[in-house]
């Protein structure tokens, strides 16, 4: 149960407009994140967890328009925002890890300089005090030899370290609010483990609520809080973690969990989900957009998703739950 959010998200819905047609990328997607807490966000490739973070962040592609929902940072709309507004709190009360570190740096910018860019904007910190501060966060997230890192460009550090850099931009401000949207992509197993702790650790250091972005359900078992299941634009489950592995309801999540390699004696008992995503273009979508893959459909499922009682500790969008 979440006690004091730090973000409320309330019937999110997201639509992209494309040559093909309108893509209904989230529908009512509802979920609370509180503070010092971790929300996984899990669930397939294209199951709309980034979409999720670029609407909150108020950074969708420009063919992209929030359709209806609120996203509640304090007392702040960020959904309906002025770009004024939002370009306050993004970076100090919020802010975000992208996927790729290397395309989210400017390249040729010194890494130094652009967390002190960042520090100069959303902290009570002077031109003369803004180098060696960034020093200090390049120190804080386990960089050796921070100033002479400090000067160096993104194409000269590898992937990890870029990372790093990354955590020390976002974190830079100390917001109250992190998305981390997949932070471990193209990183090796123990630089994932590293990067994960050292988001942890700062995170628990100054109270921050975290949104980590994943569709790797092993890893949002080890690190979250709370786990929020996602297909094709809906949240399908929400619950602790422990009582998500213990007692999934939603078919998705037991097929997801089934299919998760941590679960599996064998490769030979490694189940795999049949179907795929819809079609999100349709205009004759299903209600519940798992139904044409979902072994237990039943007649009602063509009824209107079942309410999500935001005070229910386990919620679940289906009418045949397990």
């Amino acid at each position: 149960m979440i006690v004091a959010p730090a973000l409320q998200v309330e019937h999110l819905s997201v639509e992209f407009r494309t040559r093909s047609g309108i893509v209904k990328a989230l529908d009512n997607v509802s979920f609370a994140v509180g503070k010092g807490e971790t929300l996984a966000l899990v669930g397939e490739s294209g199951s709309g967890k980034s979409v999720t973070a670029y609407a909150i962040m108020g950074i969708l592609d420009p063919a992209g328009r929030v359709t209806g929902g609120k996203a509640m940072l304090g007392a702040l709309d960020l959904l309906h925002a002025t770009p004024d507004e939002i370009g306050k709190v993004r970076g100090r009360e919020i802010a975000m890890i992208f996927q790729n570190p290397r395309t989210a740096l400017n390249p040729i910018r010194p890494v130094g300089r652009q967390i002190a860019d960042v520090l100069l904007r959303h902290a009570d910190v002077t031109r003369r005090e803004a180098p060696a501060r960034a020093i200090e966060l390049l120190r804080a997230v386990g960089i050796t030899d921070p100033a002479r890192r400090a000067k160096a460009y993104p194409f000269e550090m590898s992937g990890g370290m870029c990372q790093r850099v990354m955590i020390a931009i976002a974190l830079a401000a100390k917001p109250s609010l992190l998305i981390a949207d997949e932070p471990t992509t193209g990183l090796d197993v123990t630089t994932q483990a590293v990067i994960m702790d050292l988001i942890g650790e700062l995170a628990a250091e100054i109270g921050m609520a975290t949104i980590f972005i994943t569709h790797d359900l092993a890893l949002a078992a080890q690190r979250a809080k709370h786990i929020a299941v996602m297909h094709a634009g809906h949240v399908v489950e929400l619950a602790e973690t422990q009582e998500m592995f213990a007692h999934p309801r939603h078919p998705y999540t037991a097929e997801l969990i089934a299919a998760t390699p941590d679960t599996a004696a064998s490769l030979d008992q490694l189940a795999s989900i049949p179907g795929s995503l819809p079609d999100l273009r349709r205009a004759d979508l299903p209600p519940c957009r798992y139904s044409e893959r979902c072994p237990r459909k039943l007649a009602s499922c063509d009824q209107p998703l079942p309410v999500m009682p935001p005070e229910n500790p386990h919620t679940v969008a289906c009418w045949n739950p397990l």
